[in-house]
């Protein structure tokens, strides 16, 4: 299922991860994980922030992709189900023929 993940930093555990050099680790370390279909960084609500779009084949493999940004940066994380235009488009075409 294609899922998007939303992380927001807490700003002084990331400030002490940047400057100890650790916040380009903490951030890549997900993303090898998940070889995301899209990534965005920037400022979000005021605070360092990232929105990832990946597939997760099973609800089992959150604790090991979160818990890194959890405990590092102090990230707070959402994760929700998403679509792109072609699952909407195949969903809408599904509902008139049902």
């Amino acid at each position: 299922m294609r899922v998007m993940l939303r992380a927001h930093i807490d700003t002084q555990a990331g400030n002490e991860a940047t400057r100890a050099g650790a916040l380009p680790q903490a951030m890549q370390k997900p993303m090898e994980k998940v070889k995301p279909e899209a990534a965005h960084f920037g400022p979000s609500e005021g605070v360092r922030s990232c929105r990832i779009v990946f597939d997760m084949q099973d609800g089992a493999e959150m604790p090991v992709l979160l818990e890194g940004l959890f405990m590092e940066p102090n990230a707070e994380i959402e994760i929700s189900p998403v679509m792109n235009a072609e699952d909407l488009a195949k969903g809408l075409s599904q509902m008139q023929s049902a």
